[in-house]
Order: C-alpha cells, then sequence, then structure tokens
C-alpha cells in the first residue's frame, strides 16, 4: 500500500446537543439517565392532534455559536420534514433544517504540529435527536428508548478542509472545547452530548477531484475519531490499489476490532423528500436580537489565551492548558487575584501538581476537592515563605484529603512552618560540616556536585523546615571558611 501517493480529504458532521432544560419543540425535560421512556410526551411521539413549539432557547444557542464561529446568522430560517423509517423515529420524520439553515458559512482554526489552519464550517443547523435503539440484554429482540426523542441538537457542518485524522482531531477537540466554552453543551461523550459522523474520502496527491467518500456513523470519543478514520483512509487506498472502487456508502466503527464496516447504501438529500415542516412557522432573527447576544458572549478561548500570554507572561503551553476549559480559567484566574501571588507560580501549581492530581482521580477541575480559594491561600504561605516549596507538596495532600481545611490551619497544626532563625540554621550547618570532613575536602577540591550532598543532610536534620534559600547562602560562606 502506497500511502503517500495517495491524499485523504475529511469532513465532519458534529452532533452538538444544546444544554437546555426541555426539548426542542416540547416541554418534555432533557435531563440524563431517567428510566426508559419516561421523558418522551405527545409532541416527541408525534401523536395525532399535537403541535410542535419551538424552543427559544435553542435558537438563542444556536445564534451563540454562530456568532462565536464569525458566521452568517440566517435572518429567515426554516424548519423542515426529514423523511425516512426507523423504529427510534416513531413520527416517520425528524424535524430539521435543509435549504435554510440557522447559521451560515464560518471557520473555526486549529493548531497542528505547530502551524495554524483555517477549517471552513458550511452550516450549522438546528434538528431533533430520535430515540435510542438497545440491543442487548432483549435475547433476538430490540429495544427502543424514546428519552432521547425530540431532544435539541446543533449540527455541524464542516467544509473536506482536512487532510489527516490528526487534524480532524484537532478541529473536534477545538470544537468541543468551544461549545463548553460558550455555555451551549456539556460536551459529555458518554452521554451522547457531543457525537461526530467522518465524510472520508482519498485521492491521489495532485489531483483536484474528490473521490468517492463513505460516512462513518455515530463516533463518540476523540480516540475512536482518529483510529477509525486511519482505517478507512487503509481500507479505501488498499481497495483501489487492488483494483476495485469505494462504494458511497454509511459505515459504522467497530471498536473492538478496529475496523468500519457497511451498515447501508449512503442516501442523498432528495432520499429523504425533504419539505417545509407544515407545523412550524420560519425563524425570523432581527438584529436587535443578534445585538443582545453578541453583548453576552464570553471571551472566547483563543483571546483568552492571548490575554494570559500577555497580562500574566505565561509562555504558550502554559497558556494553553490554562484556557482549554472555562472552568480551568476561571479557577487560574481566582488563584492569581486571591492569592496574589506570582502568576507563574500559580500556573506551575495548577498545570503541575493539581493536574497531576485531578488525572489521577479522574476528576474534571470542576470537580477538584482543592479550591481555587483554597490554593490560593497554600500559594500565599509559599510566597512569603512560610513554608517551603517541599512543605507545600505536603500541605497540597492535606487539604486534597480534608476539603474544608485551609493551608493556615495545616501548618500551625502540623507545625510545618519554615525556620528562617539564621542561628538555628547555622548550629546545623556548623554540625554537618564538621560530621563530614571528606566530604568538605571534595568540594573544595572542586567537586561541586557534593555541595547537594550537604543541603540535603541540613534539610533532613531539619526535617525539610529551614528555608533553603537561607541555607544555600549559608552553606557557601561555611564551605568556604
Amino acid at each position: 500500500m502506497h500511502t503517500n501517493q495517495w491524499e485523504a480529504v475529511i469532513g465532519l458532521e458534529i452532533h452538538t446537543q444544546l444544554a437546555t432544560k426541555s426539548k426542542i419543540f416540547s416541554g418534555a425535560s432533557t435531563a440524563y439517565g431517567a428510566e426508559p421512556n419516561t421523558q418522551a410526551c405527545a409532541v416527541d411521539l408525534g401523536l395525532p392532534g399535537v403541535l410542535p413549539v419551538l424552543n427559544k432557547d435553542a435558537v438563542h444557542k444556536a445564534v451563540i455559536f454562530g456568532m462565536a464561529i464569525e458566521a452568517q446568522i440566517a435572518p429567515y430560517s426554516v424548519f423542515a420534514r426529514k423523511n425516512y423509517f426507523y423504529p427510534d423515529l416513531p413520527k416517520g420524520y425528524q424535524i430539521s433544517q435543509m435549504d435554510l439553515p440557522i447559521v451560515g458559512v464560518g471557520h473555526l482554526d486549529i493548531d497542528v504540529d505547530g502551524e495554524t489552519k483555517r477549517i471552513g464550517i458550511t452550516r450549522a443547523h438546528l434538528e431533533e435527536d430520535a430515540g435510542k435503539s438497545l440491543h442487548e440484554n432483549f435475547h433476538g429482540l430490540s429495544g427502543i428508548d424514546l428519552n432521547r426523542a425530540g431532544t435539541p441538537l446543533l449540527e455541524i457542518v464542516s467544509e473536506p478542509d482536512m487532510r489527516s485524522a490528526k487534524e480532524a482531531v484537532a478541529y473536534m477537540r477545538k470544537l468541543h472545547e468551544l461549545v463548553r466554552y460558550l455555555g451551549i453543551c456539556d460536551g459529555n461523550m458518554q452521554e451522547g452530548s457531543f457525537r461526530c459522523d467522518a465524510n472520508v474520502s482519498v485521492r491521489p496527491k495532485g489531483q483536484q477531484a474528490f473521490g468517492t467518500r463513505a460516512e462513518i456513523k455515530n463516533i463518540n470519543s476523540f480516540k475512536f475519531v482518529e483510529k477509525a478514520i486511519n482505517h478507512e483512509i487503509g481500507r479505501q487506498i488498499e481497495l483501489i490499489e487492488s483494483g476495485g472502487r469505494v462504494v458511497q456508502e454509511t459505515r459504522l466503527y467497530d471498536s473492538v476490532k478496529d475496523e468500519t464496516r457497511p451498515m447501508r447504501s449512503k442516501e442523498e438529500a432528495n432520499d429523504y423528500r425533504y419539505f417545509p415542516d407544515p407545523d412550524l412557522l420560519p425563524v425570523e432573527i432581527d438584529e436587535a436580537f443578534k445585538a443582545q447576544v453578541k453583548a453576552a458572549l464570553p471571551e472566547l478561548p483563543q483571546a483568552k489565551k492571548q490575554r494570559f500570554k500577555t497580562d500574566y507572561q505565561l509562555d504558550d503551553e502554559s497558556a494553553a492548558i490554562l484556557t482549554s476549559s472555562r472552568a480551568m480559567a476561571d479557577y487560574y484566574e481566582t488563584v492569581v487575584k486571591t492569592s496574589a501571588c506570582e502568576a507563574k507560580l500559580c500556573a506551575n501549581w495548577i498545570t503541575g501538581d493539581l493536574s497531576a492530581a485531578l488525572n489521577k482521580a479522574d476528576l474534571d477541575i470542576s470537580e477538584s476537592p482543592v479550591s481555587a480559594t483554597q490554593l490560593a491561600g497554600l500559594l500565599a504561605r509559599i510566597s512569603d515563605i512560610t513554608i517551603s516549596g517541599k512543605i507545600a507538596k505536603q500541605v497540597f495532600e492535606a487539604l486534597w484529603l480534608y476539603p474544608n481545611s485551609n493551608a493556615d490551619d495545616i501548618i500551625e497544626v502540623e507545625g510545618l512552618k519554615q525556620i528562617t532563625d539564621t542561628g538555628a540554621i547555622e548550629a546545623i550547618i556548623d554540625k554537618i560540616i564538621a560530621a563530614n570532613p571528606g566530604q568538605v575536602e571534595q568540594y573544595l577540591s572542586g567537586k561541586d556536585k557534593v555541595f547537594g550532598f550537604f543541603v540535603g543532610q541540613v534539610m533532613k536534620e531539619m526535617q525539610g523546615k529551614a528555608n533553603p534559600a537561607e541555607v544555600n547562602k549559608m552553606l557557601v560562606a561555611k564551605l568556604k571558611n
């Protein structure tokens, strides 16, 4: 297989569940985890005589997204019926948007291998989700849970601008970060709040025309998106090179076997017999509504990252980590402002010790047992030399285990306050030097590494409580004499 002679062409369709309390056309709850079929009302089921009513909050959230990607917001958009039969679609059609979507052309910039690339977004349209077919534990039958029927989705369709699985994952991650920043989606992939369909084709390098594409449906993790796309690229190249041809079809990714397999032949738009929904009025968005939404837009990730670099003198990597989510950025700024410590010290602790502890416990920053205020209290004590950096790690562990505690109480109760009494430090240094004449001789003969031995012995004797800067300064002076 000569992969270097081929170029992949990838476009993603991402289904983002909007974080509304009720469904897009009914008052039924969107809360996750209810008993099957307890959150599907007569409107969701399309029972005779019911009429859908559009949820204004879903429109509001779609417009927020459109503005964040610098897209055209349609002054006039229309809902259509997408007709198809499937057991989890009780109405026999899905309400979506076809010719006149609410969000038009926009873009998203991604960073891959140190380079920035602009990915075009063709459109984003509102639609309702279908129910869910369940195949496990039904012994040859399928179960249908209609709780998701009518859940509001924003389907975000990219241009076929990505050329590798790596770029596709970078785009998906950036979009995931953005919708969470904007507060329009919780981004929970395990619960189906953020799902991806990938359109993949290959063509000989240098060819302008697109190859025949296959669509891989419903991939719900970044890892699987990368694996599924890479497998599909390899499958198509191998197929063409062996004399076959790619068929336009919908495929499923099997994560256990790490392969894609056919699901059904790929439909075209006309197969769904789209027509304007007669039960729903067109959506008209005026300039006043757009101005209101724009005024309430939060600071976007890219702008926040740039501000962190400028205001807090952070390097690119630290700024990227600290603005990776809105919760993380808010946490950092609270620590900086509350502790009044050096911004770099705060950044190091959050990207270092705190992030490591969160990863180990599989927790998000929003679930951290150590609050921003508690960490600020700890860093303030490092800054004013009450404790050393080493002792601070002990205090942090205590804060993690006892969420209602604070650094000052732990330092007091455990007797961890740093010793700055020069007389006490000097007495220990004299004792260590007198006990180790051989190491003194090595140091004086030019073996500078032995200096670390003396520092370690003094700190050990003083149970880590001596001020390290003071110890270093006094040791240098004593050893030279």
